[in-house]
C-alpha cells in the first residue's frame, strides 16, 4: 500500500510503538489493527480507554489523510460499548461521512471480531503546510 496516508503512518512512532498496523487506507477509508498488551490494561483488568481512542484516532487520521492534503483532527469523541481485555485483537474501521470546504466528518467503529467495542466520531481540518 502506498499513498499519503501510508507515508504519514510510516512516520507515526506513537501508533507503531503500540503495535498498531495499518491494513488499508484509500478514498476516505482506513482500517487499523492492534492487540491489547499487558501495558494497555488498567486497574480494572480491562483495556484503558485511552488506547481504544488512540487506535480509533489512528484509523481516523489515515482515512482523512488518504486524500492527500495534510489533515489534522479538529475534535473527536468516543463511546465505549463494551470492554476490551488483555489479548484481544481490535480492528478499527474509519469511513468518511462528508467533506465540506477544509472540514470533514469521519466515523470509526472498533471491533473485536464481529462485536462492537467502541464508536468514534472525528472532525477533521485540512491545513496549509
Amino acid at each position: 500500500m502506498n499513498g499519503p496516508a501510508q507515508a504519514m503512518f510510516d512516520d507515526d512512532l506513537a501508533s507503531k510503538s503500540l503495535g498498531i498496523e495499518l491494513l488499508e487506507a484509500a478514498d476516505g477509508r482506513a482500517t487499523a489493527r492492534m492487540r491489547v498488551t499487558p501495558e494497555m490494561v488498567n486497574g480494572h483488568k480491562i483495556a484503558h480507554g485511552g488506547y481504544l481512542f488512540l487506535l480509533a484516532d489512528t484509523a481516523f487520521a489515515c482515512a482523512c489523510n488518504s486524500h492527500g492534503p495534510v489533515t489534522v483532527a479538529a475534535g473527536a469523541e468516543i463511546s465505549f460499548v463494551t470492554s476490551a481485555r488483555l489479548g484481544d485483537e481490535l480492528v478499527a474501521t474509519a469511513e468518511e461521512r462528508t467533506r465540506y470546504g477544509r472540514n470533514g466528518i469521519y466515523d470509526v467503529t472498533v471491533r473485536r471480531g464481529d462485536e462492537v467495542v467502541a464508536e468514534f466520531r472525528g472532525r477533521s481540518r485540512t491545513i496549509a503546510r
